[in-house]
């Protein structure tokens, strides 16, 4: 499978750039002490806020009991609202160096009739209850207090008017409390959390080790030894990856013999042409006539161009075969114009054995995702190979189509290839006996290697007019409608 080949960053990567977590262990330590540091502030307004409501419980009663007690002294003499302390209010109040308390006494109009007129009124409720105490918070001199009221009758009688009585008592204890509420809890976290952080590490380092225990394995291995890892000597969360990496071994191994049985061919082909060449040169070194010489060395030169060729083909092979995204750039290409180029390039050689050479253009510009390098060498494969088995006078054609997805097909009037044939033929080193021609046995085992690199499907089949072979190639659907061609018509020939 192709894909772009992105540039690297100039200034390299390291640590966390880019997002990539540079250790697993840091990487899991961070997502769970994070949080953790995210959570106790969050804690720390909670609890102070649960210690507010558990320290205004205890003095919210005491107040309503102050509330309770001097609401029994109010009472209503010759229509008046009248007050009777049996002894000071502050001793009445128990009123304390912590904190200061407030007591009010007032008629349902808001006048004061005893007590500190600091306290705010306010309007009494839609419903008033007998004997219900309600709270609320204000600021009295400066200072947060807390209000203690109630509402009573003057007199029985539904109409009788309201008089409100209050306490209100400063935050001091309340606070003290609260901060003492809070610091009984906190205090054993700031010694939880440092030891969570040392378990965490413990726990982490305990877990990750049959992480270590399958580095070292590996490691330990020969360069040779490819053989898969058990899955079942694994923790179960590694398991996925250890049958990916058994899988690549898998390839590795298999491109390794390929490679393997690739050399050994290779050398075997190689072997013939230069054993002959040898015996060529060895027989003009004995030739005395200047005929028989001349004749020699024209044995020399063509037995020198086939290994030549094979030589080329063997690397053209070998290129197709390596890790061409390392190499080369994947990019959009333009398949007409690269059909065009290599049609022109081979020209000469068509023109030679008086082969029309034509090229039909789909009046589209085809962009295939691939390398240029490697598509020309397959198109140049191709085309050779049908000029090469095509009998003189005839025909070659390369034609470009696009139906939904790029194709090209190179069509020729050669004398095809018979069906039992047409698979092997893409074997390394087979040929076709009886063609009459010269060749390595390479061209289409290089266009197909080239062919599946760029997920493109080759086949062959015979001519629809006559005699000879169609080679279609089918790229991958194209995305993206591709743009039509400035109007050169639709067919032209170089030949």
């Amino acid at each position: 499978m192709l894909s772009r080949r992105r540039k690297a960053d100039k200034g390299g990567s390291g640590g966390r750039a880019g997002g990539q977590p540079n250790s697993l262990f840091g990487e899991i330590l961070d997502w769970m002490l994070a949080p953790l540091l995210f959570l106790w502030p969050i804690s720390i307004i909670v609890t102070h806020n649960v210690a507010d409501n558990i320290a205004n419980q205890p003095y919210d009663r005491a107040l309503a009991d102050s509330v309770r007690s001097l609401a029994r002294l109010v009472s209503v003499e010759g229509g008046q609202v009248e007050v009777h302390f049996p002894a000071p209010p502050r001793a009445l109040f128990r009123a304390d160096q912590d904190d200061t308390v407030y007591y009010q006494v007032a008629n349902q109009s808001g006048e004061t009739i005893t007590g500190d007129r600091e306290i705010p009124w306010v309007p009494p409720p839609p419903i008033v209850l007998a004997e219900e105490v309600l709270y609320r918070d204000e600021v009295i001199h400066g200072e947060e207090v807390r209000v203690a009221y109630q509402f009573l009758k003057a007199w029985p009688e539904p109409a009788s008017p309201l008089v409100l009585v209050q306490v209100a008592e400063t935050r001091n204890k309340r606070s003290d409390l609260a901060s003492r509420v809070v610091t009984g809890v906190l205090l054993p976290q700031f010694a939880i959390i440092p030891l969570a952080v040392v378990l965490v590490w413990v726990g982490l380092t305990r877990g990750i080790a049959p992480l270590n225990r399958l580095q070292s394995l590996i490691r330990r291995r020969r360069p040779t030894d490819l053989s898969p890892i058990v899955p079942a000597s694994v923790p179960e969360e590694v398991r996925p990856l250890i049958v990916a990496f058994n899988d690549m071994m898998a390839r590795l191994e298999e491109n390794l013999q390929a490679q393997q049985r690739f050399i050994a061919d290779a050398a075997h082909q190689m072997r013939t042409p230069l054993t002959g060449l040898k015996m060529q040169t060895d027989l003009a070194l004995l030739e005395s006539d200047p005929e028989q010489l001349r004749a020699s060395l024209t044995q020399i030169g063509q037995s020198a161009d086939r290994a030549s060729h094979l030589i080329n083909q063997l690397l053209s092979l070998a290129r197709a075969e390596a890790s061409f995204e390392k190499l080369y750039t994947v990019e959009p290409v333009d398949l007409e114009a690269v059909v065009r180029e290599v049609a022109q390039d081979l020209f000469p050689r068509a023109l030679a054995k008086n082969i029309d050479l034509g090229v039909e253009s789909s009046g589209q510009v085809l962009q295939v995702e691939g390398n240029a390098v490697l598509l020309r060498e397959m198109i140049k494969n191709l085309m050779d190979n049908a000029i090469k088995y095509t009998p003189r006078g005839g025909s070659v054609t390369a034609r470009t189509r696009h139906p939904g997805a790029p194709i090209l097909e190179v069509e020729d009037t050669g004398a095809g290839i018979p069906e039992a044939d047409r698979e092997r033929v893409f074997e390394r080193f087979y040929r076709v006996l009886g063609s009459g021609v010269d060749g390595s046995g390479l061209g289409l085992p290089i266009v197909r290697e080239i062919a599946e690199l760029h997920r493109a499907t080759v086949t062959l089949s015979p001519n629809a007019g006559g005699r000879g072979t169609v080679a279609q190639v089918v790229f991958p659907r194209s995305h993206v409608a591709p743009p039509p061609l400035p109007a050169h018509g639709d067919y032209f020939t170089l030949g």
